[in-house]
């Protein structure tokens, strides 16, 4: 059963921090993978999934700075993947496979924002590339893997979704490139992707969420110039960052993402799209401030982008 959008008192809210949601959770035995684990929410998530005693695979583009930067975390292991490389991903799945090891949660959150127009791969757009088809080919080719009978698998997606519907005639801007619409267009794959794994997994008892963090500075906003900042609020004249209202902090950006991967609130659910540790309303028409957009959650949709995706990267783990 696909659980409806609508919330389910949590009791946890936008100021509740990963540690909150995982307090008297034991994730002793438990692996995770969580990409982008090095950096920004990806750290918190992967420090504080540590704390509660899962061991972390990080998979990053860049090794040797993942180490550095979770030197002094105990329980996690580095690995290079390349997201917007599909040969990238087939090594590290095949690298993990041969380990044996089951996994209990994955957790994408690796992504890139608004950059300018890229090209990756075959020609492909590189946010929808990044952000989307590699996790796509990711998770289907770690399926073997990941745990029947309880694992969950996590795509974080952003408030960004209500910026563009999948452009179904032209997914790579190969007409008019706008870097927000494309960012739009890549966070409402990720939400479509959790939707249609959801009903694909769940006999096997794999349950699939997505979510929007909340709005954070972190190393994701790298690709937008300081002056572009500053006219939106977030950075001062100087180019400081402003402590600004309704901005969350790491660890309250994490929450959302660790909540969907581990509270027991969520048994027997899946499927659906969360925002400050609940599942979200739908969003109201014309209102872009919460909630999740229709055509984000349309089954019909899901389904649709999955075969797309399946065909652009050659990979589908529930093919006949």
């Amino acid at each position: 059963m696909t659980t409806a959008q609508h919330k389910i008192g949590s009791g946890f809210d936008a100021r509740s921090t990963a540690d909150d949601v995982l307090a008297g959770i034991d994730l002793s035995g438990k692996l995770a993978l969580v990409t982008g684990g090095y950096s920004g929410l990806g750290l918190e998530t992967t420090r504080a999934l540590v704390e509660a005693g899962a061991r972390v695979v990080v998979p990053a583009r860049r090794p040797e700075h993942a180490r550095e930067a979770l030197a002094g975390v105990e329980g996690v292991e580095v690995d290079a993947l390349d997201l917007g490389d599909l040969d990238s991903v087939r090594a590290f799945a095949e690298r993990f496979l041969a380990s044996g090891r089951p996994l209990d949660l994955v957790i994408d959150n690796a992504g890139i924002m608004a950059c300018p127009e890229t090209r990756v791969g075959p020609g492909w757009e590189a946010q929808f590339a990044t952000n989307h088809l590699g996790h796509f080919a990711l998770v289907n080719r770690l399926w073997p893997a990941i745990a029947p009978g309880g694992a969950r698998v996590v795509s974080v997606s952003s408030r960004g979704h209500h910026f563009s519907d999948v452009r179904w005639d032209d997914l790579h801007w190969e007409r008019g490139y706008d870097k927000w619409e494309a960012y739009g267009q890549a966070k409402t794959a990720n939400v479509l992707f959790a939707v249609h794994l959801d009903r694909l997994g769940r006999d096997a008892g794999v349950r699939a969420f997505s979510l929007h963090p909340g709005a954070i500075l972190t190393p994701l906003q790298r690709h937008i110039p300081i002056a572009e900042q500053i006219e939106r609020g977030w950075r001062d004249a100087e180019g400081n960052a402003l402590d600004l209202a309704g901005f969350k902090t790491p660890e309250q950006g994490a929450a959302t993402q660790v909540w969907a991967a581990t509270s027991p609130q969520l048994a027997g659910m899946g499927g659906v799209y969360c925002e400050d540790c609940d599942i979200a309303e739908p969003a109201t028409p014309g209102d872009q401030s919460g909630g999740v957009r229709d055509y984000a959650v349309d089954a019909d949709a899901a389904a649709r982008l999955w075969e797309v995706s399946a065909a652009l990267t050659g990979v589908n783990a529930f093919s006949a």
